[in-house]
């Protein structure tokens, strides 16, 4: 499965196309098991990276990465070596979805980040140093808003939706990513489903 996802990942950078003809060559030793294979890949890809692998021509079995939930931001560099970031992104808009009113206490989001090795300050593979990443770069690309709670003393901040966030994807869209990914129950999730489905419909 990692070399499946190391030989696509390069053609993400540029944008190109596979085929299962070119993903077989990678996979010799596995033809037999491609169909799973493939699907494990493309769920690590959507988890880890935020990535979705979509066909894009069903007579010739091409594929080509796209960013999860239409997101435009990748995170990648042009200039350098660099991971995308959205399966981080989605990861941190559906905490704040999960919250009350739509807001995360910061100390809460670390909290829930570091379980799956996301810590404040420390270097991570795919992300890089997360804390620049959430707190200035994604709230300057307008993906997230990072504001002091207010009266607090000492201070204390919190997470919203930016207003690219609401432009390119929706609660709905991201709801249904994390009922799909975690395998829960819609109806442990009551008011945010209607939530959803009313977003939906005003957007419609």
């Amino acid at each position: 499965m990692a070399d499946l996802v190391g030989f696509l990942l390069p053609k993400y950078r540029t944008k190109e196309t596979t085929t299962e003809a070119e993903m077989l060559t990678i996979l010799s030793d596995y033809q037999d098991h491609f169909p799973v294979v493939f699907s494990r890949a493309s769920a690590h890809s959507q988890l880890v990276l935020g990535l979705d692998v979509k066909e894009v021509d069903p007579r010739n079995h091409s594929y080509v990465f796209v960013p999860t939930l239409g997101l435009a931001y990748d995170g990648m560099l042009s200039d350098g070596p660099s991971m995308p970031k959205p399966g981080l992104l989605v990861m941190l808009l559906g905490l704040i979805l999960l919250e009350d009113d739509f807001v995360a206490p910061e100390e809460e989001v670390w909290g829930a980040l570091s379980k799956v090795g996301v810590c404040a300050g420390r270097q991570h593979y795919i992300y890089g140093e997360p804390r620049e990443l959430l707190t200035k770069v994604w709230v300057q690309e307008g993906y997230l808003e990072y504001r002091q709670v207010p009266h607090s003393d000492p201070a204390r901040y919190e997470f919203l939706w930016g207003p690219r966030a609401h432009a390119e994807t929706s609660k709905w869209q991201v709801l249904e990513y994390l009922l799909r990914v975690n395998g829960w129950d819609p109806r442990s999730f009551p008011s945010l489903c209607a939530q959803g489905v009313s977003d939906e419909a005003e957007g419609a």
